[in-house]
């Protein structure tokens, strides 16, 4: 018997095991699908998921395979630059094709000893007081102490968990590809330059190596999008339906489909079966924030299921998974609704849209809106307390280096500036740094190892209270 059992080997679901490795939790990872997928639904990544490999020490692989971008244009399209000083030092957006970022993803969790087993299909499973039993398509079973399904928007481990997914069913479906294109580049950038002005769903845009990324909305909406690969002629009918050329492209690499539905799961956990990433919530892909709140789902779970199965949580720490991570997606649901609308053709939606966009000449609008597609904005409800408390903590400057690369091992963080205070008892789940930050606005704070604020002040007395809350009591 394993510790955990994570079904789904997309990013929501790896990054959970290399959380969970990071404090000597055994995962299996299955996976139903013989072979990563090559088809690149997510462009990029956001400043908050950057963050959080840079919290772990696994930001440069990834840096290093992307390109940055201005982080200005991501609320529904509209055109405004971002604005100045966003709290982060990833301020840009990292272009990186998700079939990039899944194997990076995958090879660290590997690499802390995760299992992936590929061409591993769950079917069903049944929980009891002392664990989960998880059945295969190959008629074997696999035993764990808990189970995650990280199974995309049509979880089997949802379904079978019994869960409602309650939101709107898809009324838009795209088709989606990367192909070559015998069309001279300059007549396919004007074509689509106008398209654009009043189709904000169409897009036919480089995607290196001669090819390009294509994109427009499809005849129907089909009811089983994964049993319904698009073809090309697909592809070709509906270029032609709505720009009058089908810029000759051929050859393609890869096609697919999506849709708009938006949905998310009521609960994400039952007893010892827990939900994340798209499989606890789906929505359209605008903003790109799908695979960047699957990656924070993990990284909220990972230390809280951890210290479960290491027998130190506090009473109703897993709960607080739900409880914190349901109003993020919840949040995020609701701009990408307002996107949509915003994105339609239809007269009244392009009226709201040129008032929008008078709107975000404000600074504090522009800030605002951004901040919530780059989850630059998530504060978690702790209670009444300090201003920082709930809050996502920075990469601080500190004297002796900086805070995020104390962060590595996935443990609490007390930063302590007066030097008097204590973490005695906690030794084996907190870490204390006495150092000095001039952006800490605080006398000391403790971070949990997702980088939120848990306690800010300088009283013993009430670091203890944090600590008790947050990371068990003291031995």
């Amino acid at each position: 018997m394993t510790d955990v059992i994570v079904v789904g080997a997309g990013p929501a679901g790896v990054m959970l095991a290399a959380e969970l490795r990071l404090h000597g939790v055994g995962v299996t990872v299955l996976e139903k699908d013989e072979r990563p997928a090559e088809f690149v639904r997510a462009l990029g990544m956001h400043s908050r998921s950057m963050e959080l490999l840079d919290q772990r020490g696994m930001l440069g692989p990834f840096l290093a395979a992307g390109s940055t971008h201005p982080a200005g244009g991501f609320f529904a399209g509209i055109a405004k630059a971002a604005p100045e000083h966003l709290d982060t030092t990833h301020p840009y957006v990292l272009g990186l094709p998700q079939p990039v970022t899944d194997r990076l993803l995958a090879e660290h969790a590997v690499a802390a000893g995760a299992e992936i087993r590929r061409g591993c299909e769950v079917t069903g499973f049944v929980q009891d007081e002392d664990g989960v039993t998880a059945s295969l398509a190959d008629g074997s079973s696999l035993r764990a102490r808990y189970l995650v399904g990280c199974d995309g928007g049509r979880s089997t481990v949802r379904k079978a968990l019994g869960v409602a997914f309650p939101g709107e069913p898809a009324r838009r479906e795209m088709l989606l590809g990367e192909m070559e294109a015998t069309a001279d580049p300059a007549e396919i950038t004007a074509v689509v330059m106008e398209i654009r002005k009043t189709n904000l769903w169409f897009g036919v845009g480089p995607a290196g190596n001669g090819r390009y990324r294509v994109v427009v909305p499809a005849a129907e909406v089909v009811e089983d999008r994964a049993a319904r690969t698009p073809t090309l002629d697909e592809v070709k009918q509906q270029l032609r339906a709505y720009s009058g050329t089908d810029f000759g492209v051929h050859s393609p690499r890869w096609l697919s489909r999506f849709g708009d539905a938006t949905r998310q799961a009521e609960h994400y956990r039952s007893g010892r079966v827990l939900l994340a990433g798209d499989a606890a919530h789906v929505h359209p892909p605008l903003g790109g924030q799908g695979l960047n709140l699957g990656i924070q789902d993990a990284v909220n779970l990972g230390w809280k299921l951890a210290a479960e199965v290491n027998g130190w949580a506090p009473d109703s720490l897993l709960d607080t998974y739900e409880t914190e991570r349901h109003p993020v997606a919840e949040a995020v649901l609701t701009n990408v609704r307002a996107q949509s609308v915003l994105m339609s053709p239809d007269p009244d939606s392009r009226a709201m849209r040129r008032l929008m966009t008078e709107l975000m000449e404000f600074e504090e609008v522009n800030r605002l809106l951004l901040e919530k597609v780059l989850a630059l904005d998530v504060r978690y409800d702790f209670g009444p307390g300090h201003p920082l408390l709930g809050r996502r903590m920075p990469d601080l400057p500190l004297k002796h280096g900086r805070l995020y690369a104390r962060m590595h091992r996935g443990r609490g963080v007390l930063l302590d500036q007066t030097g008097t205070l204590s973490g005695a008892g906690w030794e084996d789940r907190v870490d204390v740094v006495a150092d000095v930050s001039e952006a800490l606005a605080a006398p000391a704070a403790l971070i949990r190892p997702d980088g939120h604020v848990a306690w800010a002040g300088e009283d013993q007395a009430g670091l203890n209270a944090g600590l008790e809350r947050w990371f068990g009591t003291a031995r």
